[in-house]
């Protein structure tokens, strides 16, 4: 699919949904922020629980891909499998930075091979986070420029939520979600 087909599909499967994302995103953000503010305890939990978040909403934007319906407790459907999250999220970190160490721009290369493993765990919860860390180099192999082409087209709409305090990105951040979950599709 070209970027404009991945775009048109993504408004497609957000329309009518704006308002159940946009209160996914208050649940996640409220939970995180109390966790911001509960010292030593709270970055521990919110250090489990963001990789667990992560992938609830590629589940939330593969569902919408689908075009199937999704519910506001879909926003904890990763949580079956916080473990292999948490382990997949060291996993990226360990090698991102592991490979920043030798320049920053392998690093980044690496960031962009590892960018689709939580939507491949999301979409195959029978694989390891190892397995599914390495299907995403395998997938990505080819595509590192274009998704990199794609979330590039975006940046107008990153200014325009910086510009309006957040505002746009009620609608942003569902929209680019949902086009990167179609990227994905469109390359597995």
């Amino acid at each position: 699919m070209t970027r404009v087909e991945l775009k048109t599909a993504a408004k497609e499967q957000i329309k009518g949904k704006i308002g159940i994302l946009f209160v996914m995103f208050l649940i996640i953000f409220a939970i995180m922020l109390v966790c911001f503010f509960i010292p030593f305890i709270g970055r521990i939990a919110s250090f489990i629980i963001t990789p667990a978040f992560s992938l609830s909403l590629c589940m939330i934007y593969l569902t919408l891909a689908k075009q199937q319906d999704i519910s506001v407790g879909d926003v904890f459907s990763g949580f079956n499998q916080t473990g292999r999250a948490l382990w997949l999220n060291i996993l990226i970190s360990i090698f991102t930075f592991l490979w920043s160490c030798l320049l920053i721009i392998p690093g980044i290369i690496k960031s962009y091979s590892y960018s689709m493993a939580f939507y491949i765990l999301a979409d195959n919860p029978e694989l390891t986070a190892r397995e599914a860390l390495s299907k995403s180099k395998e997938i990505m192999n080819g595509h590192k420029m274009d998704l990199f082409v794609l979330q590039l087209s975006f940046i107008g709409w990153y200014l325009l939520t910086l510009i309006t305090f957040g505002l746009v990105g009620i609608y942003a951040i569902p929209y680019i979600n949902s086009t990167t979950a179609n990227f994905y599709n469109s390359i597995k």
